[in-house]
């Protein structure tokens, strides 16, 4: 697939790396459009699907840091949140807020989306649609070419920049037109629909919102630490996180901040890397020595562990945590 001359209209279209997404640029490059993907990353989404679908149009790219937008609305979402702590109407508009920003820097005429008419319940309705593009401040300027003969016409329409007959009007929760499309424009191996978002995530978003609630949403490596391992209140501002295997007992090793961090886990047997705030407590760290215990491979007698802090080593001999004591620290 070939992009267009230098001549044509340049678009800028919001690329998930999902089906529609593929599809709308698709739809427009049809029409001769130039057109470039944009990608948002943050701790909670990546580009990676993005990149893909843009190595396989042959699309250009570009990857925008978005992680100071994100953060800001978890703490205050005006349109509350979705089924988890995905703010996901205020997120839309703030995405294309910043697309709309790049279109004029970069000189783009009209910005695009993959979004369906009805096909998601809550932020895809025709009304919710609307209040995403009013509050991007760049209502004009946005097209949605699967669902654009549905939907009210806009300036890139009006001007000629896109021809409207030639866009489309899906609606609906059903996939078999995408599909169909698809085939059309020689689609394969796209990734599915759903996903993609921590924020939707159960496991993530309780975890998220009792950090929130604690700690607070500052420190981006506890944010990222979310998707690693078991995770343990310990004490109002101490948490605990303990790997299940070992790709998470790697990923801490890692993560593990000289001075910020200390890192626990037993000698001599098999057993998980664990992360735990340096300002911890005597008390609380016998605790957090316990856990790690519980979840070692000895027998029933006291286990040994070993303390890394602050460029010194310890070890502490410690009973296992009994379960239930264990499950009652736990979070999500």
């Amino acid at each position: 697939m070939t992009q267009a001359n230098d001549s044509a209209v340049k678009a800028l279209v919001l690329m998930s790396g999902g089906l529609d997404s593929r599809l709308a640029a698709c739809v427009l490059r049809a029409q001769g459009i130039a057109v470039t993907g944009v990608s948002f990353t943050s701790p909670f989404f990546e580009a990676t699907k993005a990149r893909e679908a843009a190595a396989v149009l042959g699309l250009p790219l570009l990857v925008e840091d978005f992680t100071d937008d994100i953060l800001g609305l978890v703490e205050h979402p005006p349109h509350g949140f979705g089924s988890g702590m995905n703010p996901c109407i205020d997120c839309h508009a703030a995405m294309l807020r910043r697309a709309g920003l790049l279109m004029e820097r970069e000189g783009y005429r009209f910005i695009a989306t993959g979004e369906v008419l009805n096909q998601r319940p809550m932020s895809q309705t025709r009304h919710n649609l609307e209040v995403v593009a009013v509050e991007s401040g760049y209502k004009d300027s946005i097209v949605r070419p699967l669902s654009a003969r549905l939907l009210p016409e806009t300036e890139p329409e009006r001007r000629g920049w896109v021809d409207r007959s030639r866009l489309l009007a899906l609606e609906g929760r059903s996939r078999k037109p995408q599909f169909a499309l698809a085939a059309q424009y020689g689609l394969k191996d796209w990734p599915a629909a759903a996903g993609g978002c921590r924020l939707t995530e159960p496991n993530f978003a309780g975890r998220l919102r009792e950090l929130k609630r604690n700690e607070g949403l500052r420190d981006l490596e506890a944010i990222r630490r979310l998707r690693m391992g078991r995770h343990f209140r310990i004490a109002p501002a101490v948490r605990l996180v303990v790997g299940r295997d070992e790709a998470d007992d790697e990923a801490l090793e890692r993560a593990a901040r000289p001075g910020v961090d200390i890192v626990l886990g037993p000698v001599d047997v098999p057993g998980p890397t664990a992360l735990l705030p340096a300002a911890t407590s005597e008390a609380d760290l016998l605790c957090a020595a316990g856990i790690c215990a519980r979840y070692s491979h000895a027998g029933t007698e006291p286990v040994e562990i070993e303390v890394r802090a602050g460029g010194q080593t310890r070890r502490l001999r410690v009973e296992r945590m009994a379960p239930e004591a264990v499950e009652r620290l736990r979070i999500a």
